[in-house]
């Protein structure tokens, strides 16, 4: 019987690593929660892009291929002219909601205490530093 290791997140080739760049981007972390927030049932690309300033066509692309090709995101296309593509987060995309919600909340309790730090050079140091 073979059994899963953990992933070592200081390997280069480690999937974890891979993964968590991937969803640790902030075009994901920004799709993620439009998807699953603003448009539950599913989004027009274009839809997306306006609800994500400064995002580039390209890059907005490249993010949803990703994350459809993580089982993250499905996408749908109607036949119209121009066809219409449709995007939506999958059960899988819905469960990672709940943990970037808690990364955002996180990063937002803190900020005030973090932008102190950098604005005014406070670095707590180590107490063997």
């Amino acid at each position: 019987m073979v059994t899963e290791r953990p992933g070592d997140l200081f390997s280069a080739d480690c999937p974890t690593r891979h993964l968590l760049d991937r969803i640790g981007d902030k075009w994901t972390s920004m799709a993620v929660k439009l998807l699953a927030e603003l448009y539950p049932e599913a989004a027009r690309f274009s839809e997306l892009r306006r609800a994500m300033p400064g995002v580039s066509h390209k890059m907005l692309s490249q993010t949803l291929q990703r994350l459809a090709a993580d089982g993250l995101v499905s996408r749908r296309v109607e036949d119209s002219v121009p066809p219409a593509v449709y995007y939506a987060l999958t059960e899988l995309g819905r469960s990672l909601d709940e943990p970037l919600a808690a990364l955002r909340d996180w990063a937002e309790t803190h900020m005030s205490e973090i932008e102190g730090h950098r604005t005014h050079g406070r670095h707590d140091r180590h107490p063997d530093n």
